[in-house]
């Protein structure tokens, strides 16, 4: 008997396998990073084949620490980096070109030839999404237009299209000898080409941006058997997908409307449940899929999208030098009482919600001979906050509900400083649970409710455990002033580049 689920977490900077018990309690981990590419500024790639590999070596390891054999597991469930864009040779199995990163913005130009005619916007309405270079359809667009040969292959099917979920389930299931090329419908949500309502590629959308269909993975729902593993997985189901910030909604158990929860790595993302319907945003949210189980109804979510969190320090690490590990930045920022009057706005690849400005670049301001690392450190901390905020506010003012508490997880909560300014800066409670890697867990779970391993979200629900509250301890008008610089460093940094 099976007393285990399985969850591949394919994410921006590594692939982990994490086995859970039936109390969605993590059994064992295996975990290898992989190369962040960049050929150019604003251009970021990742390597499909080396995590390909890297995930076939993670299961192997998390398996051997526990002494697992396949057949201990129920299923496997799948979460991933989302708009990460790649197309690959059906018959030979081997990617055209690296894979675009949801962070890659080399279709900026691209994004701007469409919103000459209809405004940014124009899409919005079908999509949920703005026009921005941080979705799949238009890399897809660039790869068809710049890799030779690759628009031909993909009119014919020969040359497929897929984010990471679609790949990775493609070489599970057999690869060129049957793999299923199919994607899921919070994935498919983040391409700009599936219709929200329909839950389809959407005809007019593929000819506005030339895509053929016959490139595209067949949708299905979040939560049913796909098909089975092959090789030394031979046998177990693939049962659940669902894109990483999705599957961390599911893993929170945030299944009533309302619920929202936010996930702090490499980006930072708010996701609110609004239930069975689309809800429109007019304060600079997506519109997405939240989830879908078997035969059920789709329920959406708002969702506020930041681009650098964790990543701004990964770049204080590996590009300035400051630390030498990243959890090194706690005890950094720790060492002084404030920022020192220092913002930082990690624009890096423009801002994403709400401002989706393209053209915002990072900027350090405030800066005076008093600040030193350790200033920097702590505004770099305070920068995720901050931009959380901004989030939290758009979502109030779109639904009109004020939040009682946030959800967090991902791996920058374990930094207990950030925590407690970010309950200071929302002026609302922050809620850690138990099992931080909740991305993995909803995974898990969508497989797990596909194959009978757990009865439905009610016994989901119920695995949800509190591990530590912060609650807001800081003075309304220190709050009101930091808000205030924080807003207009924002204007400062807004359309940098030309």
């Amino acid at each position: 008997m099976a007393h285990y689920v399985g969850a591949i977490d394919q994410g921006t900077t590594s692939s982990r396998f994490i086995v859970f018990d039936k109390a969605g309690s993590i059994v064992s981990v295996g975990q290898k990073e992989h190369e962040q590419i960049y050929p150019r500024p604003g251009y970021v790639e990742h390597d499909p084949l080396e995590i390909w590999r890297n995930t076939q070596a993670v299961i192997g390891e998390a398996l051997a620490k526990k002494g697992l054999k396949p057949q201990d597991l129920a299923a496997i469930g799948i979460t991933n980096q989302r708009e990460t864009t790649l197309i690959w040779d059906k018959r030979t199995g081997q990617p055209l070109h690296n894979a675009l990163v949801w962070q890659d913005t080399r279709v900026d130009a691209i994004v701007e030839d469409f919103a000459r005619d209809g405004g940014y916007d124009r899409l919005r309405d079908k999509t949920g999404l703005p026009l921005a270079s941080y979705f799949s359809g238009l890399k897809l667009r660039w790869l068809l237009d710049n890799v030779p040969g690759a628009r031909e292959k993909a009119q014919s099917g020969d040359v497929l299209f897929g984010n990471i979920d679609t790949w990775l389930v493609w070489n599970l299931t057999g690869g060129v000898n049957g793999g299923c090329h199919i994607t899921d419908v919070t994935n498919a949500s983040r391409t700009q080409l599936m219709n929200l309502r329909t839950l389809d590629w959407d005809p007019e959308i593929l000819n506005l941006f030339n895509i053929p269909r016959a490139c595209l993975p067949q949708i299905r729902s979040s939560s049913e058997v796909y098909g089975e593993a092959t090789d030394n997985l031979a046998g177990l189901p693939i049962a659940g997908i669902l894109g990483d910030q999705q599957a961390a909604l599911v893993g929170q158990a945030c299944f009533r409307q309302g619920e929202a929860k936010n996930t702090y790595g490499t980006g930072c993302f708010m996701l609110m449940n609004t239930g069975e319907t689309p809800y429109p945003s007019k304060c600079g949210l997506l519109t997405t899929v939240g989830y879908r189980f078997g035969q059920g109804k789709a329920v959406y979510a708002l969702e506020g999208s930041i681009a650098i969190a964790g990543a701004l320090v990964q770049w204080l690490r590996d590009n300035l030098g400051m630390i030498e590990k990243s959890p090194d930045i706690e005890t950094l920022a720790r060492s002084v009482e404030d920022n020192g009057g220092v913002t930082i706005v990690p624009a890096f690849s423009g801002l994403y919600a709400p401002h989706w400005n393209s053209h915002a670049r990072g900027l350090i301001g405030g800066l005076t001979r008093y600040a030193t690392k350790a200033h920097i450190a702590r505004a770099a901390l305070e920068a995720t906050a901050f931009q959380t905020r901004e989030v939290l506010d758009a979502m109030t003012k779109d639904t009109g509900i004020t939040a009682r508490e946030l959800r967090t997880d991902g791996g920058m909560v374990v930094n207990e400083l950030l925590m407690q300014f970010q309950a200071d800066i929302l002026d609302v409670p922050v809620v850690r649970p138990k099992v931080i890697e909740t991305t993995a867990l909803g995974a898990a779970y969508a497989a797990g409710l596909a194959t009978g391993f757990w009865s439905g979200t009610d016994e989901l629900v119920r695995n949800w455990a509190i591990d530590k509250r912060w609650t807001p301890a800081m003075e309304a008008s220190r709050r009101t002033q930091l808000n205030t610089l924080w807003d207009k460093a924002v204007s400062r940094s807004l359309d940098w580049a030309d």
